[in-house]
């Protein structure tokens, strides 16, 4: 029944205004379109339904190639995944692999938002007041980014400083093991003990010369008459 009604419809419609609209190509469907849609292989007409190369079978797909967009800045081909919106594959290749001198010498929207998932960059810093991260528009109040708080960003930061200076502390201390290491290995232990020595030696004489206050003249004098 209700074939029969979209037939009489199309008849209908048809019979009215007999320029407007277009039959689809496709032998399984031959639906009427009033927005036809011309493919640009073999140029026939199809529907939405069927525009698109698979779905119609067309015999003069290969005659295309595949499109791969360009980068604005370096102008180098951009590889993409088959159904991936071109700007997308532009974006990223921008943001990491773009050798453009533009991207070198100035940084366009650098400022990425720190909202987790969010790829968004602004021009311009939008720091959050409490926890002091850089977001997005969309994303700057507290409540947008799921803030952490002043006194939780306080002692991250705090915690972080801590364990950068743990690490430089235990890099200073392997390195020095290490050189000693070096040192020790390439002389014998007597030579090291007699090294040893010697610098203990040098150390105890600078000390004493140190200690050694010069006699004034007159003191001298005084000692040659008694």
């Amino acid at each position: 029944m209700q074939e029969l009604a979209e037939g009489w419809f199309s008849t209908f419609h048809k019979m009215e205004f007999p320029n407007l609209g277009e039959h689809c190509s496709e032998q399984t469907c031959n639906r009427l379109d009033f927005l036809p849609l011309k493919c640009d292989a073999c140029e026939a007409i199809f529907c939405t339904d069927h525009i698109s190369y698979t779905n119609h079978s067309c015999p003069s797909a290969y005659k295309k190639d595949v499109q791969v967009p360009v980068c604005p800045l370096c102008n180098a081909p951009v590889p993409q995944k088959r159904g991936d919106p071109p700007d997308l594959a532009v974006s990223m290749h921008i943001d990491s692999d773009c050798q453009s001198d533009v991207r070198k010498d100035k940084k366009i929207f650098s400022n990425k938002c720190s909202s987790k998932g969010c790829k968004v960059k602004e021009i311009v810093q939008v720091n959050c007041s409490d926890c002091g991260k850089n977001f997005c528009l969309k994303h700057r109040h507290p409540t947008d980014h799921a803030c952490i708080g002043k006194e939780e960003a306080v002692r991250l930061k705090r915690l972080s400083a801590l364990n950068k200076h743990s690490a430089v502390s235990q890099n200073d201390n392997r390195n020095n093991s290490t050189l000693f290491q070096n040192i020790q290995g390439t002389i014998s232990e007597d030579e090291a003990l007699a090294r040893a020595l010697q610098a203990s030696l040098q150390d105890e004489g600078r000390n004493r010369r140190q200690g050694l206050q010069p006699v004034p003249s007159a003191n001298r004098n005084r000692c040659r008459l008694s």
